[in-house]
């Protein structure tokens, strides 16, 4: 009998083979606690926007906050005469209206500065006196600018004034420089700097009728 033992049907009959070692990985706490802060900053803005909004909605039912209304409502130009020197000689008086339409906002005007301009040219400068304006309510404003100034006018600028004088109708632009705060109930705001621009039309010596002018916000 031989020694050698074949094995039947190829089978292994040796020491059993131990299953393969599985391995887990445990997420560590830095990447827990980056979510978690993550997280907690999310609901912090979602927070902080849902206050402002509701704040900014309360504000706009409580105040319902409408534009002030700048008019020019009268003119009187006597003098607008460009001498040989480039040298401008004026006199004019401005009238305006600002209405106030809102019934819980008062106004602050800490400064006032109008502005004249022919053809971006400034001619004229004067500081108005600061006042408060209370609710619905109307002031006048009655800048006059008066004197000479230098100005520089190209060919097609000082044409225009030549066409202008013969028509007795000038092209004049008035600026309002403001510094503003509003008075809601007891409290006061920050102050803000708009600029009003009136575009207008004015007649010389009243030679035509002026028509009044609204006036806008200069961007």
């Amino acid at each position: 009998m031989a020694d050698k033992q074949h094995h039947l049907n190829g089978a292994y009959y040796g020491p059993s083979i131990p299953p393969p070692t599985r391995t887990y990985h445990r997420p560590g706490r830095g990447s827990g606690c980056g979510c978690c802060l993550l997280r907690c900053l999310l609901n912090i803005i979602i927070t902080a926007v849902v206050i402002i909004g509701l704040a900014v909605l309360i504000f706009w039912l409580l105040f319902r906050p409408n534009r002030v209304k700048f008019h020019v409502t009268n003119v009187q130009l006597t003098e607008f005469n460009l001498t040989t020197n480039s040298t401008l000689n004026y006199n004019l008086v401005v009238n305006m209206t600002v209405r106030n339409p809102n019934r819980r906002i008062g106004i602050y005007y800490d400064r006032i500065e109008a502005r004249a301009y022919y053809e971006d040219q400034r001619f004229g400068t004067q500081t108005l006196t600061p006042f408060y304006q209370g609710h619905k309510n109307t002031s006048f404003l009655n800048p006059v600018f008066v004197g000479e100034q230098f100005v520089t006018l190209g060919a097609s600028e000082t044409s225009k004034l030549n066409q202008e004088r013969t028509e007795g109708l000038y092209s004049i632009h008035v600026k309002l420089y403001l510094r503003i705060r509003f008075k809601l109930g007891r409290i006061k705001t920050g102050r803000f700097k708009p600029r009003i621009s009136c575009d207008l039309k004015v007649p010389f010596n009243s030679a035509a009728t002026f028509e009044t002018t609204r006036c806008g916000l200069d961007f």
